[in-house]
């Protein structure tokens, strides 16, 4: 109970399970029998999901039973066999597609993917890829659009039925022979399937090499926007403008506008310096007016000798003086085009002294059209520094004040420290001299008390011991 099925790359074996599925395994293996799925397309390819295939027009909304065939087209669906129970679990798992109303026709699918438990009770299994699990590994891994559809054809070129343990029905037309494709079933508007893929194929080394430094340009300036070091990948760098490097540090940008300005006009020419020491760095961009001029200067100066040294001149690759946002701008190709149409115009700045010579000049440029305005600017700025350095005396008599105040509670805060360290000495006195008198008054006490107990005992001796003796007696009487 197997199908053999020959696919434009490659074999695969289906084990059916005929016990399970005897309805969903007769109509497979009947359909297998007449040719119908014979030039089918593999037209829905999702990785590690599914490969759908089964209807003859390649769209996906065609296809028949074999009950079609034989009873008319009331015929053309049969109903899903739900029990027993068989889940989606392993790859090369074999289903009918469900038309949406739990019927089957001719499409089926395989699993690429494991534990699909969402297609449970949807499809209905009824088989497995037992052989050829790399053709199905390399129909996963190819190269789909957005709709799943690959771009080069993968077909099911014949198939051959291993074990079939149902007899064929009445009125069953079985073929002779496999049967030519229609154009209808060739034209998928693809690749095809016998068609090789090489670009490269007729091409000369030179023209291999050229190709590949363009697709590699073209990634580097695709990871340069996503950085957010170029505004887009289609940019290009202005082509009237060059790169000289290998310089002199003693040579100049006039030096270099004198000899390259034999060659036309030149728009600018700025040699790079340090942005802290001011060093040269050795390397140079000069702007042409033209790019006729700018092509010339290019082929007639390369490794030309220039105070010592020998130059080398290329166009520049720069795009640093487009003004643009940075990375998350919201420029586009338009605006560029703008800048472009914009940076052939003449400028609207000029010298100043070119406009009105001073000898007292402090600003370099001046609107053209605006030279009448400089006096009134000068006005403001005039009336500007007054006001600031009427706010600078303010300001001033406001420090003076603050100083004073703080001064001033300075005294106070040690005239306070000083009364309340006073008061502590008065109360420390005053309390010793108290302790001196209570003192003073003890020792007196004593004194007289003793003095009495002297007193007594004397008086107590003059006494006689008869009339002491005769006292105590009558006592105790």
């Amino acid at each position: 109970m197997a199908v053999l099925l020959e696919t434009t790359v490659g074999d695969l074996v289906i084990d059916l399970y005929t016990e399970e599925r005897p309805r969903a395994c007769l109509n497979f293996l009947k359909l297998c029998k007449v040719k119908y799925y014979n030039y089918c397309l593999i037209y829905n390819v999702q990785r590690d999901f599914i490969i759908q295939t089964g209807d003859p027009m390649g769209t996906g909304r065609g296809g028949e039973s074999i009950f079609c065939q034989l009873y008319g087209d009331q015929a053309r669906f049969f109903e899903a066999e739900k029990v027993p129970r068989i889940k989606h679990k392993k790859k090369g798992t074999v289903s009918m597609v469900n038309n949406g109303s739990d019927q089957h026709g001719s499409q089926f699918l395989i699993t690429t993917g494991e534990n699909l438990d969402y297609l449970d009770g949807v499809h209905t299994v009824f088989g497995e890829v037992t052989e050829g699990m790399d053709v199905l590994k390399t129909i996963n891994e190819t190269f789909v659009d957005k709709d799943f559809i690959p771009y080069q054809d993968i077909r099911i070129n014949h198939t051959v039925i291993l074990d079939d343990p149902f007899d064929d029905p009445p009125g069953l037309c079985v073929p002779d022979r496999s049967p030519e494709p229609t154009k209808e079933q060739l034209d998928s508007g693809r690749i095809g399937a016998d068609e090789e893929i090489d670009d490269m194929k007729g091409r000369t080394a030179d023209e291999i090499e050229e190709v590949q430094a363009e697709k590699e340009a073209k990634t580097r300036a695709i990871l340069l926007e996503m950085v957010g070091d170029l505004p887009d990948a289609d940019i290009k760098p202005p082509e009237n403008v060059l790169f000289v490097c290998k310089l002199n540090p003693v040579t100049t940008g006039e030096d270099l506008e004198i000899i390259f300005s034999r060659f036309g006009p030149i728009k600018s020419c700025e040699v790079i310096r340090d942005w802290k020491t001011g060093e040269s760095l050795c390397y140079a961009f000069i702007e042409f007016e033209k790019e006729e001029d700018c092509e010339k200067a290019y082929f007639k100066m390369d490794n030309v000798l220039i105070d010592d040294r020998r130059i080398h001149v290329d166009f520049s690759q720069s795009v640093a003086k487009i003004k643009w946002k940075g990375k998350g701008g919201r420029y586009t190709k338009e605006d560029f085009k703008d800048y472009e149409k914009d940076r052939d115009k003449p400028s609207k700045f000029a010298l100043k002294e070119k406009v009105k010579p001073k000898q007292d000049a402090k600003y370099d440029l001046v609107l053209d059209e605006d030279v009448e305005e400089s006096h009134t600017s000068q006005s403001h700025l005039a009336k500007k520094q007054k006001k600031k350095k009427h706010h600078h005396s303010e300001d001033e008599d406001d420090d003076k004040r603050t100083k004073k105040s703080k001064d001033s509670e300075r005294k106070h805060e040690e005239r306070c420290r000083e009364r309340t360290k006073g008061e502590k000495r008065d109360r420390h006195r005053s309390r010793s001299r108290s302790q001196d008198r209570d003192y003073s008054r003890q020792k007196d006490k004593y004194r007289e008390d003793s003095r009495v107990r002297d007193w007594d005992k004397k008086t107590d001796r003059s006494r006689s011991p008869k009339k002491s003796k005769d006292k105590e007696r009558s006592k105790y009487r």
